[in-house]
């Protein structure tokens, strides 16, 4: 599978975008640095645009094709995941129940923690079952700016 790749700097820092020809593969953070060969497709140059709206608070739902590399289990939470709407947040429990499995609270973490479209696929809007913020594989202070920038404010 041919992967196409571009940058975007996000108001949080730079994300390397990676796609195929048939829909967004990644979305992750990186060091401002880094070098990242510039290969764009379609797809990359959408996921871009959809980035800045969002960003800018115009789009408030990606309408992206993504293909998913994980296990089923993997797959699930992270279609549960998307269906947590902008400036709503849900926990691991909530996300374990959807998926008829409520003692999967653990696994629902590890399905997250691999999750490699950020933003797009919502991870950043999982909280702890008290409220705080937990875990996010960009930062606790990138999870913190975005969940803020959808309006939602951390007891």
């Amino acid at each position: 599978m041919k992967i196409f790749t571009n940058n975007f700097i996000s108001p949080l820092g730079k994300l390397k975008i990676t796609a195929s020809a048939v829909g967004v593969v990644g979305c992750e953070f990186i060091c401002d640095n880094e070098f990242v060969d510039v290969s764009p497709n379609e797809i990359t140059d959408e996921c871009i645009k959809q980035l800045e709206e969002y960003f800018n608070k115009v789009r408030y739902e990606f309408t992206l094709p993504l293909v998913f590399s994980g296990t089923n289990f993997q797959k699930s939470v992270w279609n549960q995941l998307i269906t947590i709407g902008y400036g709503k947040t849900a926990t691991y429990k909530d996300i374990a129940v959807n998926l008829n499995n409520p003692k999967a609270v653990r696994a629902v973490g590890n399905a997250n923690n691999k999750n490699k479209i950020a933003i797009i696929i919502p991870c950043h809007r999982i909280i702890g079952s008290n409220g705080k913020l937990v875990g996010y594989a960009g930062g606790l202070d990138k999870k913190d700016w975005l969940l803020k920038h959808e309006g939602f404010t951390i007891v």
